[in-house]
């Protein structure tokens, strides 16, 4: 599977999994317990999950899917920004290490921009590296100007921006994607299938019938196309993580991309950057 390279020079597959709105129905446990077994055996060892989940419901989930294999794992967690102080990261992520039954994140994000100002939450993130409670630490849903302020408060070490990026959410590539390519930060897109809206959209159904694939893999094969994006799309039952699976060996021609960019073209003026 390709990779993504951390500024680190740690690499982790370029296809993860997501875990929104998972753990949280008795009646689709099972199955979501069997996706996860699944995504794992197939390589897609990134996890990405947060304590605002479920309430801790994907986290309890993933523990009890994936607990036994904890080392071949590059376990995702995040913050809410309320818990992104001195005081409070802490036991945040002491709560979220237990739900999943870990002593130490791979990756510690906040998940979107509060009160607490950045300074204070890279202190807190730097405290946790510190004594192995987490190995990274990063952001989810900052813009360019948010990362810009990120970095001169002394944030360099963040390995990483979450953001929604999807085929009809292209306004990143403006500033933000080369922003983070210029300071070597992988950039995470979560909901690559814009949550299953884009599967109904006949452009991209067709190109779909050309390559011989579905419609939400070539949605996942137009995000990976570019260097430096991971993609974490979430897949509650086995048939759909080995859907998801085939994409990251779908490459798209100039052609299929074209007609991509005909269907979806990037708005012509910057955009704020958008959330889910």
């Amino acid at each position: 599977m390709k990779t993504v390279t951390l500024p680190d020079g740690e690499k982790v597959p370029a296809l993860g999994q997501g875990t929104w709105m998972m753990g949280e129905r008795r009646d689709r446990r099972a199955a979501e317990t069997a996706a996860l077994r699944a995504g794992v055996e197939l390589g897609m060892t990134l996890i990405d999950t947060a304590e605002m989940y479920g309430d801790g419901a994907a986290e309890t989930l993933i523990a009890e899917a994936l607990g036994g294999v904890r080392d071949q794992l590059f376990l995702v967690s995040k913050a809410y920004p309320q818990n992104a102080s001195r005081k409070r990261l802490v036991s945040a992520c002491d709560a979220s290490l237990q739900r999943l039954e870990t002593d130490r994140l791979d990756l510690y994000l906040l998940h979107w921009r509060g009160s607490v100002s950045l300074g204070e939450t890279i202190e807190a993130m730097e405290a946790l590296k510190r004594v192995g409670k987490i190995r990274h630490w990063g952001v989810s849903n900052l813009d360019t100007a948010d990362m810009e302020e990120l970095v001169a408060a002394g944030g360099g070490a963040c390995v990483t921006d979450q953001i929604l990026y999807n085929l009809s959410r292209r306004g990143p590539e403006h500033d933000l994607l080369p922003w983070l390519e210029e300071h070597a930060m992988p950039v995470m897109a979560y909901s690559p299938v814009e949550q299953g809206r884009l599967l109904a959209d006949p452009a991209l159904a067709h190109v779909a019938r050309s390559v011989c694939a579905t419609s939400a893999q070539v949605a996942l094969a137009w995000t990976l196309r570019r260097d430096g994006v991971l993609a974490i799309p979430k897949a509650g039952t086995v048939a759909h993580v080995r859907e998801n699976r085939a994409a990251a060996e779908l490459v798209l021609s100039n052609d299929d991309l074209a007609a991509l960019d005909g269907a979806f073209p990037r708005p012509r003026d910057r955009r704020p950057l958008e959330m889910l």
